[in-house]
């Protein structure tokens, strides 16, 4: 018998951070929109991974974005609601940012309330200087104990393959009878 994992892994951010790039990376082929475009994702998108010793079903979530309309409300409410029905949440931010603001500040909430197993994972590496990433971080860290901090650039599929290796170390192993 060997172990194997498995669980739900939602991914969470503001709109425009990447998460769709994410998926698409993570996945291996294009599964999610990607656009410039905010909202274009609107209900949860889902895709498996599957791996040697795991398989990881990723939830796309819509981004958080101050909703202006009822459709906007119901996307944030999908995206929230995804939190409390997986094993790992990862909370993609961009490495652009100077600080955490507002709709970052209301997602590490509802991580807090969750209690879930989360990953930072910090977006756009490749826009910013190591000292920014580095003050990112730091700033992050004194906010919420995260499982992992994963600096990455989707785009270029910039270790995106460490993320894979962090969520299976937190997922739960199941029995496999091969």
């Amino acid at each position: 018998m060997e172990e194997f994992k498995s669980g739900f892994v939602a991914i969470i951010g503001r709109t425009n951070v990447g998460k769709s790039t994410l998926i698409n990376s993570l996945v291996g082929e294009k599964v999610a929109i990607m656009t410039n475009k905010p909202q274009t994702t609107r209900t949860a998108i889902r895709a498996i991974v599957n791996r040697e010793h795991s398989q990881i079903i990723f939830i796309d979530t819509p981004g958080i974005h101050k909703p202006k309309t009822k459709l906007g409300n119901t996307m944030i409410e999908t995206a929230f609601g995804n939190v409390g029905e997986v094993d790992v949440v990862l909370f993609l931010i961009e490495a652009t940012s100077e600080g955490i603001g507002k709709g970052d500040s209301i997602i590490l909430e509802k991580i807090k309330e969750s209690k879930k197993k989360t990953i930072l994972v910090i977006n756009k590496i490749d826009l910013v200087k190591r000292e920014t990433l580095l003050n990112l971080i730091e700033m992050y860290r004194k906010e919420y104990d995260f499982q992992a901090v994963i600096p990455i650039s989707a785009l270029k599929k910039d270790k995106t393959g460490e993320v894979l290796i962090e969520i299976e170390k937190l997922l739960q192993p199941r029995t496999c009878l091969l």
